[in-house]
């Protein structure tokens, strides 16, 4: 019958190194997983953020076109100048209506504190103390 021979037992002392230095090698390899996917996902952040900017450049060069051809189009049938006005004052028509859209929602959005939470926080604090008389 074959014996089995095995290894001579390590010590405790041993073993806990062992276990150390995986426990070691592990964290690690985790740190290099994390780093290397960190890099990928901001070298992917990057890239998108680009292309966006690089669309919005190209939507905003877009958007003078298209006005352009309303201008066009209005001076088919009207003088040149007059049609350029007409559109010009469309745009800042447009600007004055949104800017003071803008301009109510800051008003209402400021100051940026949560009044609603922080009067909520002192009936329940408030509530707590009246229960503890």
């Amino acid at each position: 019958m074959p014996t089995h021979v095995t290894e001579p037992h390590h010590g405790l002392g041993a073993s806990a190194k062992e276990v150390a230095e995986h426990a070691s090698s592990l964290v690690r390899l985790e740190l290099e997983l994390a780093t290397l996917e960190l890099k990928r996902k901001v070298i992917a952040l990057g890239l998108g953020i680009a292309f966006g900017v690089v669309a919005a450049v190209f939507a905003v060069f877009g958007l003078g076109f298209a006005f352009a051809t309303i201008a066009a189009a209005l001076a088919t049938f009207l003088s040149t100048w007059l049609a350029l006005l007409i559109v010009t004052l469309g745009l800042f028509t447009l600007t004055g209506v949104l800017g003071l859209l803008a301009i109510g929602k800051i008003r209402k959005g400021t100051p940026p504190v949560p009044e609603q939470a922080i009067r909520e926080a002192r009936l329940t604090s408030d509530a707590l103390k009246a229960n503890g008389r």
